[in-house]
């Protein structure tokens, strides 16, 4: 899918959200998977279509969809 637009989510801060990048631009913070599918439809991707473990779409640092807190020390 070389076409497709490259979706970033950092890892989660210390309150748990998510910085979330779209081709290098950043679309907000996350604080669950919801809003990330919410700020891929803004970039005009169609949520509807999209899976969050889709690693050729999806670049999950710190952790995958699962993850939205950061780790204890």
């Amino acid at each position: 899918m070389a076409d497709q637009r490259r979706v970033v989510v950092q890892p989660p801060s210390p309150n748990g959200g998510r910085r979330v990048r779209v081709d290098g631009e950043t679309l907000g913070v996350a604080h669950g998977p919801e809003d990330v599918k919410e700020f891929v439809r803004r970039a005009g991707l169609a949520p509807d279509t999209i899976r969050l473990d889709d690693a050729e779409l999806f670049e999950w640092q710190g952790g995958g969809p699962g993850v939205w807190a950061e780790s204890p020390p």
